[in-house]
């Protein structure tokens, strides 16, 4: 067994979303690994100084895993690299931020001083496995995102409802008044369909996408943060997922719809076309074409067989996400 560092942005009692630190740290600390995590501080600036302290407290632990993204929380990577190289401390990068490959062209420097050092760099997609091996940066490796297919009851749903549901942060990258316009497209046809929009309200939008929903004669159901056994006991009541973002890398939640067997309509942006094959595990359209999305939700409901065959081969698809099979890929790293 293994003694870890986890650095990453552990913020859910803060009431933020829940990230891969409190999830995957559990499931090393299943397997046995002791692992200590930085942090849990909600202000940037306390959460780096605790960062810097937990790592220089923490030297000689085994790794140090490092939950990179590109915007803000990429300088903590930056930072934590470099003590990691002073201290002769193995660490790896886990890659999480969709736009990283933009990172990657007007920051070299700075990559080059965070990832070519890496014991190992960490890829949870091939979108951003074939990113950075097409600028240099080896060895990468590809381990995805995973969760506990036993956590998801697969529902058969007998019948497809325009019965939609949105799960992320109500912030300006996931586009959540694409998800607006579709339900006022959808609506044209099917003047029972919903929407459920669950998750924080982190820049607070929430206000103009209610003002919005009126000006669109809409009703929109805006849930909040809400945990994951309560998004997921709340999907059972819904038949299609939606998933509107402008960029990203592999995002959990689309895995987990597909595992509860809802179908899956997504923006095809980022690794979002590595992650999912259109009209074979899930359906996709440009980047806030909300025509295109609102179109492939009649399909989906008028097309019931075809709609069938794609749930089942999106669940067949997921398990290789499952705790079980990934294990055996960190196994191989961390031995």
């Amino acid at each position: 067994m293994k003694s870890i560092l986890y650095i990453g942005n552990k913020l859910s009692k803060h009431g933020k979303t829940l990230t891969n630190i409190e999830t995957l740290g559990l499931l090393f600390e299943s397997e046995g690994h002791k692992v200590f995590y930085a942090s849990s501080k909600k202000n940037k600036m306390l959460r780096l100084l605790d960062m810097v302290a937990k790592t220089i407290r923490h030297r000689k632990v085994d790794y140090v895993l490092i939950d990179t993204y590109s915007t803000v929380n990429f300088w903590y990577a930056l930072v934590i690299s470099q003590i990691c190289r002073i201290m002769n401390i193995k660490y790896l990068p886990i890659l999480h931020g969709g736009n990283l490959p933009v990172r990657l062209q007007k920051n070299p420097f700075l990559c080059r001083l965070i990832f070519k050092p890496a014991y190992r760099n960490i890829a949870p997609s091939d979108y951003l496995l074939e990113a950075f091996k097409n600028h240099g940066f080896a060895p990468i490796v590809h381990i995805p995102n995973t969760i506990e297919i036993g956590k998801y009851a697969f529902k058969s749903r007998i019948e497809i409802r325009p019965k939609l549901l949105w799960v992320r942060s109500l912030a300006p990258i996931y586009n959540p008044e694409m998800a607006l316009k579709v339900l006022h497209n959808v609506k044209q046809d099917f003047p029972e369909a919903q929407l459920c929009m669950i998750g924080p309200d982190k820049k607070n939008k929430r206000k103009a996408l209610e003002e919005m929903a009126e000006a669109l004669q809409v009703e929109v159901e805006f849930t909040g943060k809400m945990s994951k056994k309560g998004w997921i006991n709340r999907a059972a009541d819904y038949d299609i997922f939606i998933n509107t973002t402008h960029f990203d890398n592999m995002p959990v939640s689309v895995v987990e719809a597909m595992a509860l067997g809802l179908p899956v309509v997504s923006t095809n942006v980022g690794g979002l076309a590595f992650l999912l094959k259109d009209r074979e595990t899930a359906m996709l359209v440009n980047d806030d074409d909300a025509i295109a999305m609102s179109n492939a939700i009649r399909e989906l409901i008028q097309n019931p067989e075809a709609t069938y065959k794609m749930i089942n081969t999106a669940a067949a698809f997921v398990q290789n996400f499952d705790w079980a099979n990934v294990r055996r890929k960190w196994d191989e790293i961390l031995k």
